[in-house]
């Protein structure tokens, strides 16, 4: 009885050193987000002192290092959702297409080929997306678009957007396929089994069932198009441009940070503390897209729950 006892307190001692470390875990991510936030929040907050934070929103002029610098950042944020916009087009269609086909035509074999060649892509360094884009990408979308007569940029959103959409298909297409791989295979034999097409089934059973995880997959594919520097720099240029024209030259907002943190300027100038305000406006513009994607995600969980019972 006595070993019992001390058997039973060496097992209720190891259960709370585990809940310890897993609450210390939970506790360094969370105080992780915080710490990045007031990183930036009072700097951003300095810089809002110094210049306006409505023209900031609003403001389609960024020209800072001059007499009279202005701080709009509108056209920096309207080439960051332009860039990211075509870099989500071409990720998720052919990366959600490619985890359909490994995950629901290819044969086990083949599978195990196509899937780690497709994730060597996600192991490539963004300079090297970077030279393929202004070496490769750029000249084919100038020549393309001359032989009907219209002028294009080297430097374009265009090509920036496409060779970041390649760069995120690996993300997209290995999520999505974990994703796939993890509906019920039971569902699919009753599905054949109700007369529907292999086609048919994946439309009507597997994707729904398998949305919250393509919707994960997309948002990390979303974030890592956002956060992108490199291949921005080097197909995309410098220059804010307010234009929807993705045959010109654009710029993000992670493109201006770096930007404005590697010049000469003192520390406390609102040409520095630009960097700030700029980061603590994508930090939110995130912000709001985890938390749509997070209710979109729980909205279709939901809705499968139901239509399973």
């Amino acid at each position: 009885m006595k070993a019992f006892e001390i058997k039973n307190r060496h097992h209720h001692l190891k259960e709370n050193v585990i809940y310890f470390f897993l609450i210390l875990a939970a506790a360094v991510s969370i105080l992780t987000t915080f710490g990045v936030l007031f990183s930036i929040l009072f700097e951003a907050i300095e810089f809002f002192q110094m210049r306006s934070f409505w023209y900031f929103i609003t403001g389609t002029e960024w020209s800072p290092g001059v007499d009279d610098s202005r701080f709009g950042a509108l056209p920096i944020f309207a080439g960051t959702f332009i860039i990211t916009f075509i870099a989500m087009a071409v990720a998720i269609p052919i990366g959600l297409g490619s985890a359909i086909f490994m995950s629901e035509y290819a044969n086990p074999k083949l599978r195990g080929v196509l899937k780690p060649l497709l994730e060597i892509l996600a192991g490539i360094p963004t300079v090297v997306y970077g030279f393929f884009a202004a070496i490769t990408v750029a000249p084919f979308i100038v020549d393309f678009f001359s032989w009907f007569g219209v002028e294009a940029s080297f430097n374009s959103a265009l090509a920036s957007g496409v060779v970041m959409g390649i760069m995120i298909i690996p993300i997209i297409s290995s999520l999505s396929d974990d994703a796939i791989q993890a509906v019920p295979d039971s569902q699919r034999k009753a599905a054949l089994g109700l007369g529907l097409t292999m086609s048919e089934t994946i439309q009507s059973i597997v994707l729904p069932s398998a949305l919250p995880g393509i919707i994960s997959a997309s948002l990390l594919g979303l974030s890592k198009a956002l956060g992108e520097t490199m291949i921005v720099v080097m197909a995309a240029g410098l220059r804010p441009n307010l234009s929807f024209n993705i045959l010109e030259d654009m710029t993000t907002v992670t493109v201006r940070i770096v930007d404005a943190l590697v010049g000469d300027h003192e520390f406390n100038s609102p040409d520095t503390l630009s960097a700030f305000a700029l980061g603590l406006m994508l930090f939110f513009v995130t912000l709001i897209l985890n938390v749509v994607s997070v209710a979109l995600i729980r909205r279709f969980k939901e809705k499968y729950k139901i239509n399973a019972l």
